[in-house]
């Protein structure tokens, strides 16, 4: 039998797994093998750390593609949740009085729609990251678990900035904060862990289906009145309250809102369940795009 029948009857997925000598055509002539492994779910942490710099690359393109040729630029990352927050200063804290946990309801909405606008950008981010891509994931070979990891800077890059206006109407109202404000990274942790969870799924699934892009947009809006972003937690019949928590959105605002203005935090349980319910998102997330990503070059 000749080396290329030999060739023809091989299968040749997607990495090579060593050459190996072809004992009946001599020892003189090679036959390189080649072929797939099995999907796996775990993570190559040694593999993603290797590429952190073509992730950053990668990232910093998107937050220059979002801004280039605008007119006011990384204003706009300012200008959306100031005038969210005074929409909902006219609509919930004048005209419905919503509860404000004892801080002018200004400062209250701005508290829960930075947090709010982090997650929902990073969700959407992570949820095209794939698709985005398509010409890179086509033609080179690279970890492909950094699209949906790289989607986590633009919104960080927009929630410094909104911070500096966040400082402003503080100090306009005289509200103060204290040293629980060094906890609040780690609420911003949980709401990034929970848009890796999500967003993963929406991306493996976007390969595919072309639907998730209006989708995703329809899922933040619900998501939005499911948080505890225009009111508290509290405010909430206490029978579900705790029900609310398994939507990690709503623990990681009501603790971000208490690490930065002072009011009540979540509860110890409403916690452990918040952080329970983003570490299975996360598992299930990155399960089904680890899946799914040896088919991403054939499919997308």
């Amino acid at each position: 039998m000749s080396i290329a029948e030999r060739a023809r009857r091989q299968v040749f997925p997607a990495r090579v797994a060593g050459s190996v000598v072809d004992r009946e055509a001599g020892p003189a002539e090679r036959l390189t093998v080649i072929e797939a492994e099995a999907p796996r779910a775990r993570l190559e942490l040694r593999e993603l750390w290797g590429a952190r710099d073509m992730a950053l690359t990668f990232a910093w393109r998107d937050v220059k593609v979002r801004y280039k040729q605008s007119l006011i630029g990384i204003t706009w990352a300012v200008i959306q949740p100031f005038l969210t927050m005074v929409v909902f200063t006219i609509i919930f804290g004048k005209f419905a009085n919503f509860p404000n946990q004892g801080l002018p309801y200004q400062v209250f909405a701005y508290l829960g729609l930075l947090p709010w606008a982090f997650f929902a950008t990073a969700l959407a981010q992570i949820s095209a990251s794939v698709l985005t891509n398509r010409q890179l994931v086509q033609k080179v070979y690279f970890p492909r678990l950094i699209l949906p990891l790289s989607g986590l800077l633009v919104p960080a890059v927009d929630f410094m900035f909104s911070c500096v206006v966040l400082a402003g109407i503080m100090a306009w109202f005289h509200v103060g904060t204290s040293t629980h404000i060094l906890l609040a990274p780690v609420f911003l942790l949980l709401l990034a862990t929970t848009a890796l969870g999500v967003g993963s799924v929406f991306a493996a699934i976007n390969v595919r289906y072309r639907d998730v892009p209006y989708v995703v947009p329809f899922i933040i809006q619900i998501w939005l009145w499911l948080s505890p972003v225009a009111y508290p937690t509290a405010a909430l019949p206490q029978k579900y309250q705790l029900l609310s928590s398994i939507n990690p959105v709503a623990p990681a605002i009501t603790g971000f809102r208490w690490a930065v203005g002072g009011t009540p935090p979540p509860t110890g349980p409403e916690l452990l369940i918040g952080i329970g319910s983003a570490a299975m998102l996360l598992t299930v997330g990155f399960s089904v795009y680890r899946r799914w990503e040896l088919r991403f070059a054939d499919t997308i």
